[in-house]
């Protein structure tokens, strides 16, 4: 028998609970953000339930960077050592590409890098898998459960609507089994389609979940041989659409495979009446620069597929920043939360970031109240906001052709605007000054 790689064999996460077990907290959703959620909560000696749709081996579809603000948590959860030892490619700069063809590769900040902590990229079905298997190590050492091909088909709650429903549980199909799981915390981590998001925002409170303003498609397949990936450490590349409100990504991730795709809001999506499979197609097969590049490369079979991504874009009017994120004993998390950066579409630094501000609220508390739901979600944004707004902003400009290759010329030319653009990337204070008109002014034109 062919030994096969971890992270594409089956993996035994224990028995599932009785009908009607209790717990103090059930998170629904094993991806990065629900695992670290569960994985913070058992270290602080709570009884956790991690529920995982489906089963492992699975897949899931990202653009596979993990960004560096990942990485203190990989590491908090005692990840990063494994990670470092499997596959992986070391992200050192982001190129970036305008319509015209104009090339800005910004370098990560240097001592981030010789630390080993400026990002990565690799396939979620590696990432994810560790992170789930160290989820469920410290969830069943501290009395806990885990289980996976179970989906939660309703949220169970006390009290009809809005402040008044206190949610308390959860019913799960499992094996052609139908249980109910309780406990006074549901955590959701379910991604763009959460259940639990659904009963808190939609059901709850009779909110918009899903806006198309601020919501991504995106594309994604796996490439061998793409011209100018060929190392294991460099840079991710960003390339701007002419005539499309989107932009295409090549994100090297290892081994000569490089994730290739194409994201567009889906509010503009619309307007071009466009699918993204063969928006994708066409800029493989006839872009001026990008094509070229793909002539001696295979796609991998079946690695082609399409999904959601909601941005952390502040909404106009809204009292809470970007969407609801919390109820009555419940809290949100990841893109469940709707905080992927609206720019690069990153999310598994902000998922892993409101996971461990989740699970801080939760002990600190003993639960989640009205009260202290509504101070994690300020909590949240106040951490992510000028970066989710200045993301948002920047997704606006890249919209518009011209102005996008003039601001790439500019940085091409001028190392102080490549700078700014490194710093942005790793610095608050640096993201702050993107509010100030006069300081872009004077960084563009002086």
């Amino acid at each position: 028998m062919t030994d096969v790689p971890f992270w594409e064999a089956p993996f035994e996460s224990g028995p599932i609970p009785k009908n009607g077990e209790r717990f103090d907290v059930i998170v629904v959703g094993g991806g990065p953000g629900g695992s670290a959620a569960a994985g913070y909560l058992a270290m602080a000696k709570k009884r956790v339930l991690l529920i995982e749709k489906e089963k492992w081996p699975r897949d899931k579809v990202c653009g596979d960077a993990v960004g560096g603000k990942s990485l203190s948590h990989v590491a908090e959860l005692g990840v990063k050592e494994r990670l470092e030892k499997n596959p992986h490619f070391r992200v050192t700069s982001i190129l970036f590409g305008s319509p015209k063809g104009i090339t800005v590769d910004i370098p990560l900040p240097k001592e981030e890098v010789d630390a080993r902590e400026a990002g990565y990229s690799l396939p979620r079905i590696q990432f994810d898998r560790m992170l789930f298997e160290r989820a469920t190590e410290l969830v069943t050492e501290n009395g806990g459960m885990v289980v996976q091909g179970a989906n939660v088909k309703n949220v169970l709650h006390e009290g009809e609507s809005g402040d008044a429903r206190r949610f308390t549980g959860v019913v799960v199909s499992h094996n052609g089994e139908v249980n109910e799981w309780r406990a006074p915390v549901i955590v959701g981590a379910g991604g763009f389609n959460c259940p639990v998001a659904r009963s808190v925002v939609k059901e709850a409170y009779s909110e918009t979940m899903v806006d198309r303003e601020h919501y991504c498609g995106g594309w994604r397949e796996y490439w061998q041989g793409v011209e100018g990936c060929e190392a294991e450490e460099g840079a991710i590349e960003i390339h701007f659409l002419n005539k499309s409100p989107g932009y295409f990504w090549l994100f090297p991730v290892g081994d000569g495979v490089v994730n290739v795709g194409v994201g567009v809001v889906l509010s503009e999506l619309d307007k071009q009446k466009r699918k993204l499979k063969e928006m994708q197609a066409e800029i493989i097969s006839s872009h001026p620069s990008l094509g070229p590049r793909f002539s001696n490369a295979k796609m991998v079979e079946g690695s082609g597929k399409g999904w959601q991504l909601p941005f952390g874009s502040p909404r106009k009017g809204a009292e809470l920043q970007p969407r609801r994120a919390y109820a009555n004993g419940a809290l949100l998390i990841g893109d469940a939360a709707s905080l992927v950066d609206p720019f690069s579409g990153e999310g598994i630094g902000n998922a892993l970031f409101s996971a461990k501000v989740a699970a801080d609220s939760i002990i600190e508390n003993e639960g989640v109240t009205l009260e202290s739901g509504r101070i994690y979600q300020n909590q949240i944004w106040e951490a992510l906001g000028d970066e989710l707004t200045n993301s948002y902003k920047l997704q606006k400009m890249s919209r518009n052709s011209f102005l996008i290759n003039w601001v790439l010329k500019k940085a091409a030319r001028k190392p102080k605007i490549q700078k700014l653009f490194t710093d942005m990337i790793a610095s608050k204070e640096a993201q702050g000054n993107l509010h100030s008109k006069m300081y872009l002014l004077r960084t563009f034109l002086f």
